[in-house]
């Protein structure tokens, strides 16, 4: 029988400081840019003060990519532009520097982590170091059958609650989230339909490569035919992440609670990661606090989550890579805010001015020669 008990969670995890927050936003309020001038990002500087507990707020100095990999047996319908079992080679480029979210990080100095739960290749195809937590290889066809066993969701929940707690113990203290997967979309807007109670037309979209008007429609029956599967256990995120998601899935959801858990404020990407934020949030509605959305991917399931999790993205430029790319993008912009937050100089109060103006005025006249010298 499992040891892990979900419900946990609610009780392990606590909102970023509310005093913390109020006394950043009155800090900010005493800066020499005019409150409101820097739009999003004076938020964004408070948000993170709450989060660090601290004001003002310290740089953003260790942050890390994390992605998390896996192939999903949907994928053999045909229902992405890439083929079946090829998510490897997704990881492979993110190894070897050669994807968009590796060139991106290397010019922004970020170590990026690859995270093998279930990719479909011979694990001496990667270093040890990025298979050392893989639960299975490549996870079940969802329409048709389970993701996973009950142990191997255990197994890749708890994979994912392990990578959260190596990153904080060892000073990370900001995360980018992405996802390696092929099919991934697919799984991800079965949860999005499942938990926000919508149809599989509502929720499916064409993937990072836009897959044509046939795919389209092979997708949305394997996510109406998910969708039937999922419904029976809604109530029970582990065993719907089981049933329809897959051991990514079930490890970046573990992962977003950690992190949640160790007070680890992390940055979604897209759709995927956004999917496994509903679930989380389904298990502990104070976790999607330490959540940022890094961009609009245009994936309507994305969207749908997002605004299900009251969560507005950073930006909106058409990203469709995946992988981490668009939160990746999204990370200079947090950097900006906790600079802004942490040097801008305070005005000082016009008391103070006059004080200083009376000192000034006392200290000349001390200096002026006396009459008849």
């Amino acid at each position: 029988m499992s040891s892990l008990n979900l419900d946990d969670f609610s009780d392990l995890i606590e909102r970023p400081d509310g005093g913390v927050r109020r006394d950043a936003e009155e800090r900010r309020e005493r800066l020499a840019v005019p409150p409101g001038a820097l739009g999003r990002l004076d938020e964004l500087g408070e948000w993170l003060a709450a989060a660090q507990s601290t004001v003002p707020v310290k740089p953003i100095e260790r942050p890390r990519a994390v992605l998390f990999a896996g192939d999903h047996g949907v994928a053999e319908l045909g229902v992405s532009a890439r083929p079946a079992g090829s998510a490897y080679r997704l990881a492979r480029a993110v190894l070897d520097g050669e994807s968009p979210v590796a060139v991106l990080a290397r010019r922004s100095g970020v170590p990026v982590r690859v995270v093998d739960l279930a990719l479909d290749c011979d694990p001496d195809e990667l270093p040890a170091e990025a298979v050392r937590h893989r639960v299975r290889r490549g996870s079940g066809r969802i329409d048709v059958e389970d993701a996973l066993t009950a142990e191997e969701a255990e197994q890749a929940f708890r994979a994912g609650m392990a990578v959260a707690d190596e990153e904080a113990d060892s000073g990370t203290d900001l995360v980018v989230l992405g996802d390696l997967s092929v099919g991934g979309t697919t799984a991800a807007a079965t949860l999005v339909a499942a938990l926000c109670g919508t149809d599989a037309s509502v929720v499916t979209g064409r993937g990072g490569r836009h897959i044509d008007d046939l795919a389209w429609m092979r997708k949305c029956a394997a996510v109406r035919d998910a969708l039937r599967r999922a419904r029976p256990v809604l109530g029970d995120q582990l065993e719907l992440l089981r049933t329809v998601g897959g051991a990514d899935l079930a490890a970046i959801t573990g992962f977003l609670l950690q992190s949640a858990v160790r007070r680890t404020p992390v940055i979604l990407d897209g759709v995927v990661s956004a999917a496994c934020a509903l679930v989380a949030q389904r298990v502990a509605f104070r976790a999607p606090d330490w959540w940022l959305a890094g961009h609009r991917s245009g994936e309507p399931a994305q969207a749908k989550a997002l605004d299900r999790l009251a969560v507005d993205p950073l930006l909106d430029q058409g990203v469709t890579a995946g992988e981490g790319t668009g939160a990746m993008l999204a990370l200079p912009l947090v950097q900006a805010a906790a600079a802004l937050a942490a040097e801008l100089p305070e005005v000082k109060p016009e008391t103070d001015v006059e004080d200083e103006q009376a000192d000034t005025e006392a200290e000349l006249g001390d200096r002026e020669p006396q009459s008849g010298q």
